[in-house]
């Protein structure tokens, strides 16, 4: 039988994450990205761009989790990018590049909150946000595809750190 929300035995917490959305603009993926930041504890979820659309197609893929996930709009990703580095966070971009490594192979420091830069749904993270990153992580893949959707590499990334921040506890 399937527990409800009350029954399940999970515990809520909160980790030292941002999630960076540089351009996702797609109503369904901000919605799903607000569900996904409310499961995985996300401390602040920032979607950039100048058209990012809010209202009632967010609602309801989110499945009201708007309530709850503090969030904000912002201008520029690489703007908020600067200034999270500057304010001593680490700066992880998920993008596939030349020079990144597997996701499997980060080994995170609990020294420093972190900020996790997901791209755009057709261009992915900007080269000038991947300039200012710690990190370029991608994702191992082994089909004939070499992409997956923003909400899906969001997920497994969060699923990743969020193990991995559990464990240093």
């Amino acid at each position: 039988m399937q527990l409800t929300h009350q029954q399940s035995k999970f515990k809520k917490q909160t980790f030292p994450i941002v999630l960076v959305c540089d351009g996702v603009i797609k109503a369904p993926n901000i919605g799903s990205l607000l569900r996904l930041s409310d499961a995985f504890g996300v401390e602040k979820l920032i979607l950039c761009g100048e058209c990012v659309p809010l209202g009632k197609r967010i609602t309801k893929t989110s499945r009201s989790t708007e309530r709850y996930v503090d969030f904000q709009v912002q201008p520029n990703a690489l703007d908020v990018v600067k200034s999270l580095k500057a304010n001593n966070f680490q700066i992880i971009s998920i993008e596939i590049t030349k020079s990144s490594k597997p996701l499997k192979d980060l080994k995170l420091s609990i020294e420093k909150p972190i900020a996790i830069v997901i791209g755009s749904e057709n261009f992915g993270v900007s080269d000038a946000v991947l300039e200012w990153s710690d990190n370029i992580l991608h994702i191992d893949m082994y089909g004939h595809n070499s992409s997956m959707s923003v909400v899906q590499a969001a997920t497994v990334a969060l699923y990743e750190i969020t193990n991995q921040l559990s464990e240093k506890r």
